[in-house]
C-alpha cells in the first residue's frame, strides 16, 4: 500500500512516497527513511527495498533528492551531498507528526551514495535510531578517486569552468553513467551492470536523467560521508555488502564504516552478488531485506 506524499522543504517540496504494511495492526508503526542511489529516482532502488520492508511490517519512505526527480529545486540535476543529507532530516520532520507513526522508532536505509549519507546525517540528526546500508558507499572517497590528476588538479579545472559559466549562463552537465552499453568499456563488469539496470527497460525511469549538474562535482569532492562517525554516529549500525567486489569501492567503504562505527551489530556479506546486483535482483534484495527487517524490529 502506498500513499503519495509531498514533503516540505523550505521554499520547495520533495515528492515521496510512504509504503505501508497492508495488514494494520493498530499499533503505531516504526518507520524507516531511504536515501537512495546517485542518479535514482524513488520509483527506482528505493521503491525494490521500501516495498520490501513494507511487506515485512515497517513503513518506509521514499523520495527523491531536492533538484532532482519530481521534487522541486533549481538548478535541476544538482548532486549535492550536505543538501541530500538535509533531504534525510525533512523527510524525518513529515514522519515526525504522521498519524500512524511511533516518532520515536524512525530508523534510516542508505544504498550505495545514500548509505553514505544516510550515515552522515545520523551523525548529527538523533532522531535516527537505527542505520541499516546496503553496498554504501563514499561519494567523496569515490570522486577522488576518479580524477586522472588528482583531486586539487580537479578543483582548480572546476574553478575555471564555473567562471566560464558564469560568462555564458550556460550550465554543463555530465553523464552518470555512458549512455549505451556500446558506450561503455566490456572489461567493466560493474558499468555494464550499471548500465543495463539504469539505461534499460530493467530499471530505466523517465525522471531518472543520467545528469550531473557539473557545478556539484567541487562539493562531492570536498565531502567525506564518514567524518566524525567514529564519534557521532552511536546509534546501531547494519552493513549489507555484496560479496563480488568490482569496481564502486563499496565493499570496501562498508569495511571501514563497519570499523569506524561505535556500535556495529550486524554485517552482512552476499556471496555471488555484485553491486548493481544488489539493486533488483530478487535473491539478493530479499536476503537483504529479510536481515534488514530483523535488524529494525530489533533496534526501531
Amino acid at each position: 500500500m502506498r500513499q503519495h506524499l509531498t514533503i516540505p522543504r523550505g521554499p520547495i517540496e520533495l515528492a515521496a512516497e510512504l509504503h505501508l504494511p497492508d495488514v494494520a495492526t493498530g499499533e503505531p508503526l516504526r518507520a524507516v527513511v531511504l536515501a537512495t542511489p546517485g542518479s535514482s529516482v524513488k520509483e527506482q532502488i528505493g521503491a525494490n527495498y521500501a516495498s520490501r520492508l513494507a511487506a515485512r511490517g515497517i513503513a518506509a519512505l521514499v523520495f527523491d533528492p531536492a533538484h532532482q526527480g519530481a521534487s522541486g529545486g533549481e538548478p535541476r540535476d544538482l548532486e549535492d551531498p550536505y543538501r541530500r543529507g538535509e533531504d534525510i532530516s525533512y523527510a524525518i520532520d513529515a514522519l515526525d507528526t504522521m498519524p500512524g507513526i511511533d516518532p520515536n522508532r524512525i530508523g534510516v536505509l542508505g544504498i550505495c551514495a545514500g548509505g553514505g549519507y544516510a550515515v552522515h546525517t545520523a551523525r548529527t540528526d538523533h532522531r535516527i535510531k537505527a542505520v541499516g546500508t546496503v553496498v554504501p558507499g563514499n561519494m567523496g572517497t569515490s570522486f577522488r578517486g576518479f580524477q586522472p590528476e588528482g583531486p586539487a588538479a580537479a578543483l582548480d579545472a572546476m574553478a575555471a569552468a564555473r567562471t566560464e559559466e558564469n560568462l555564458t549562463g550556460a550550465l554543463h552537465r555530465d553523464n552518470w553513467l555512458p549512455d549505451t552499453l556500446d558506450d561503455a568499456s566490456p572489461t567493466d563488469l560493474d558499468t555494464t551492470q550499471a548500465i543495463t539496470y539504469y539505461r534499460t527497460e530493467r530499471g530505466r525511469h523517465e525522471n531518472s536523467t543520467n545528469r550531473r549538474l557539473s557545478r556539484g562535482d567541487a562539493l562531492l569532492l570536498g565531502y567525506d560521508a564518514f567524518h566524525l562517525v567514529d564519534e557521532l554516529m552511536t546509534q546501531p549500525l547494519q552493513v549489507i555488502l555484496a560479496g563480488r567486489i568490482g569496481s564502486t569501492g563499496s565493499y570496501e567503504a562498508g569495511m571501514k564504516l563497519w570499523k569506524l562505527a561505535p556500535n556495529p551489530v550486524d554485517l552482512m556479506v552476499i556471496d555471488g552478488a555484485g553491486h548493481y546486483e544488489m539493486y533488483d535482483v530478487p535473491e539478493y534484495v530479499d536476503a537483504a531485506a529479510d536481515r534488514l527487517a530483523g535488524f529494525y524490529a530489533d533496534h526501531l
